[in-house]
């Protein structure tokens, strides 16, 4: 496999030829027009002269200077006291030389990874796409775009840098991060930095740190034995350059649109991203909320029901994994034979809304899909119940759709499907004894059940085994 990067030697040598000269180093990650994470104390970090002393000073309080000392090995690391959202401020790095970072804010600060449906750009024919990109003049929100590149080893820099929200500027990053972090502005009225970092195709292993995988054989005894030569597939490499780069730096969250990839060996995707999480918030020495996108409708043709099986084991994620959360986007799919939605204006109003209701705490309810909870048996009937659906359910269209029941011998029919207060009842004249139930549980089907808050109820098949998990 060829991957295009940075050797950890390339890079290390080159920051400490930069650190002789200039005494002082920082990661790219650090420079003018940064966001930093507001109320918090921030790791800052890079290089320097050995046992130096390296002060840090915020212009919004220059009484509270972070002070460290140069380890043996050239690196520094200091904790750096912000205060609430605002600016634009400086930061100044003194030591044996200086640096100053200008038009710095703070601010809420999220990562933004996964595959294509991240990746992809307003260019790419998103809905309305002249109109958004005219309009993305937004000088409080930050993107630090990390480009596509892969490496064998952990690396400690990469080639990118803050830069203002401008339409030039927003049209060749992430729409669905740009729309995560134009409502999040909107609503919270304060700086939003986007740390983008995204790859279409790509699997989870990738973007987990190597150890984690091959040490776990619930994921690595399953990974299928695949190389390609337009992206990245081996564990870790992902991780090592896009993503290490940046740690420690503070974050509010993630936010997270992947799962495509990992179709083809379902089976272990719920704690293989279970692993990725709690690795990635080791290594960021935060338990910061992760909100994740659930893949889809699209016709994959699938033989082993594999993009159902994503979509479940993204839900298990949600429900098991503390700090959360998923949001369901199966209707912003117009054509299911295109694996990228268009509407990705709504992928980021509803990843932006979970995060002003689960972690602002400015949103009662309404953020977070109704998901199935439990099934009742009354004689022929099969009666379901979901959560996140106090408000109330509801079908549009003349009939529900996407729901298919079986009885005892395990032969699913279509099933007849009506809403009860906040519960469907699943019936048809085939099945006398119902013993499950599924909805829009394969490749394609986009059903019309909704929570009345305007939500699309998520997929589900009530006969699922999570127990094993």
């Amino acid at each position: 496999m060829k991957l295009t990067r940075i050797t950890g030697m390339a890079v290390g040598l080159s920051l400490l030829m930069a650190g002789v000269q200039a005494k002082i180093s920082l990661p790219s990650v650090f420079t003018d027009h940064m966001v930093l994470q507001q109320k918090s104390d921030v790791p800052v970090w890079g290089w320097g002269v050995a046992n130096a002393t390296i002060k840090v000073v915020g212009s919004w309080a220059p009484k509270d200077t972070a002070t460290t000392v140069v380890r043996p090995d050239g690196t520094w690391e200091a904790a750096l006291k912000t205060a609430g959202a605002g600016g634009p401020y400086t930061v100044s790095v003194l030591g044996d030389g200086s640096r100053e970072l200008k038009d710095v804010m703070l601010g809420e600060v999220w990562l933004c990874s996964g595959q294509s449906n991240m990746e992809w750009t307003p260019m790419s024919n998103i809905d309305n796409r002249d109109e958004e990109i005219s309009a993305a003049n937004y000088p409080n929100i930050r993107f630090f775009h990390i480009p596509k590149r892969g490496a064998k080893t952990l690396q400690n820099n990469c080639e990118a840098s803050w830069a203002a929200c401008t339409p030039d500027v927003m049209k060749n990053t992430s729409a669905v991060a740009y729309f995560f972090g134009r409502d999040l502005q909107k609503e919270l009225n304060v700086p939003i930095g986007l740390i983008v970092s995204s790859w279409g195709g790509t699997p989870a292993e990738v973007w987990t740190p190597e150890e984690l995988v091959m040490n776990n054989p619930q994921i690595c005894d399953v990974m299928p034995d695949k190389t390609y030569p337009w992206w990245p597939v081996e564990p870790g490499v992902l991780y090592n350059q896009m993503i290490n780069p940046v740690v420690p730096y503070a974050l509010a969250g993630a936010i997270w649109y992947q799962g495509e990839s990992n179709r083809d060996h379902a089976s272990s995707y719920g704690v293989l991203l279970k692993t990725m999480i709690e690795g990635w918030r080791k290594n960021f020495k935060k338990d910061f909320p992760f909100y994740l996108v659930q893949i889809a409708p699209h016709t994959y043709n699938s033989n082993d029901n594999g993009a159902a099986l994503v979509r479940e084991h993204q839900e298990w994620v949600s429900r098991t994994v503390p700090g959360t959360g998923m949001v369901a986007i199966s209707d912003c799919v117009a054509d299911v034979t295109n694996i990228h939605p268009t509407d990705k204006q709504n992928v980021g109003l509803r990843l932006a809304n979970m995060a002003l209701g689960k972690t602002y705490g400015q949103l009662a309810s309404g953020y977070e899909s109704p998901v199935f909870s439990k099934m009742t048996i009354d004689k022929n009937k099969a009666v379901i119940s979901f959560l996140h659906a106090d408000a109330g359910l509801m079908c549009k269209g003349k009939q529900l759709t996407g729901f298919m029941i079986a009885g005892e011998d395990g032969v699913f029919e279509p099933g007849k499907a009506q809403i009860k207060d906040n519960t469907v009842v699943v019936t048809s004249p085939r099945v006398k004894k119902p013993v499950a139930v599924h909805y829009c549980f394969d490749d394609a089907t986009i059903g019309n059940l909704f929570g009345k808050e305007g939500l699309p109820v998520a997929p589900f098949r009530t006969d699922r085994n999570w127990d094993n998990e």
